[in-house]
This record gives C-alpha cells, structure tokens and sequence, in this order.
C-alpha cells in the first residue's frame, strides 16, 4: 500500500465520500432535534445555526480542506433553499489549520469558546482530528464527519463523533482481500506516511495480512 506523501486521498475516495456527505445532510435536522440543549441552543432565538470547521486552506493538504468547504457549502445551500433546519438557516464557519495539529487545537478552541458553534463539521485529516479530540470529550460538541478513517475516533466509542466515511482497518481490509484472494500476492510491502494518518494505515493493513497468516516483508 502506497500513501502519498502529502497526505492526500485518491480522487476516488474523495469523491465517494463527498457523495456520502450530501447523502446525510439531513442529518442535521435529526442532531438538532436530539443535541439541542448543547451551548444554550434550546433558547437561542437566532435565525442562524452555526457550524464550525478547522481545515486545511493552506499547505500541501490545502486541496482537500478547500474541496471539503466546499461541498459542505453546496450541501447547506441546498437545505437552506428548501427551508433550513427547523426554519433556521445553516451558516460555515471555516478557520485555516494548515494541517496542522497544533493550529487546529487554536481553532477548535475559538469555534467552541468564541464563535459557539453548534456543532463542528469536516476536520480534515488524522494528526489535526487526534489533536482536537480531548476538546471534543471536554466541550461535549458533537464532531461530524471528520475526513479521516482513523481507529482512535472509531474505538472505544466516542459518543460526540459521527463518522461519514470507513475507516482505514475496513479500507485496509478490503485492499488485503484483492492483494490476496484476487491478485494471490503473497509477498506484499507498505509504503507509510510518517505521522498518525501513516500509522494508522500501516496498522490497519498489519492487522489485515495477520488475519490470513501474512506479514508485511518491509
């Protein structure tokens, strides 16, 4: 397995997510019925319903913070066409984190205390969502479809995330069924990024060829 030194997902892999997101858009609708309580929501009178998002705008990863706005923009104009939330209309506040742990911390932070946010929404990559995660425990804030498949927001259960996307072990284990049982490889090698998002994959694909008597030869 092969993961870009940038960080970036394939074009495919983007875009079938991008896919699931609109498709759980209205999840919004059923997260502020059940979460209104949350940051005094129960009493705002507002007309707006803030979301927050720490993401990449800038750096190598830039692209897949960019995209994320904007399909996440796409999404809610289109509910806010069709009448809002509840009659509320859904507004994106995005800060720029560079993909970088210690930046997405400070912006998470600000969404929370500053902005209060009602809920934050499409944190790209790993390292930035590892960062942020005590806050979310802390804050108790809902973190909705972060771009990233990594175990430590899948296991133990966290009660705050809502993943969209599979996460890297399932992806890992689909890629071990072709290596294996289509291509009958039985020599197979990882190539891996050299943070958590590489880590995560390289676990996932250990834990795969294990499963079938196999190790990684490098």
């Amino acid at each position: 397995m092969v993961y870009n030194p940038t960080g970036k997902e394939t074009k495919k892999n983007r875009g079938l997510f991008f896919l699931r997101l609109r498709q759980s858009a209205r999840i919004f609708s059923l997260l502020f019925l059940l979460c209104g309580t949350l940051h005094g929501y129960e009493n705002n009178q507002s007309s707006m319903l803030l979301l927050g998002q720490s993401c990449a705008l800038s750096g190598p990863a830039k692209n897949l913070g960019i995209e994320m706005r904007a399909g996440l923009q796409a999404a809610f104009t289109k509910i806010n066409n069709e009448g809002g939330v509840n009659g509320r209309t859904i507004h994106l506040r995005s800060r720029d984190d560079g993909y970088e742990p210690d930046r997405a911390i400070k912006n998470t932070l600000q969404l929370i205390r500053d902005d209060q946010v009602f809920l934050l929404i499409g944190e790209v990559g790993t390292p930035t969502s590892k960062a942020v995660l005590p806050l979310i425990e802390q804050f108790k804030i809902p973190f909705f479809a972060p771009f990233t498949g990594a175990e430590l927001l899948r296991t133990p259960f966290r009660h705050y995330v809502i993943n969209v996307r599979a996460s890297y072990y399932q992806e890992m284990e689909k890629l071990a069924s072709y290596l294996t049982d289509k291509l009958h490889l039985q020599r197979i090698a990882c190539f891996y990024q050299n943070d958590s998002y590489g880590f995560a994959g390289l676990k996932g694909i250990e834990l795969a060829l294990q499963r079938r008597g196999m190790q990684l030869i490098s």
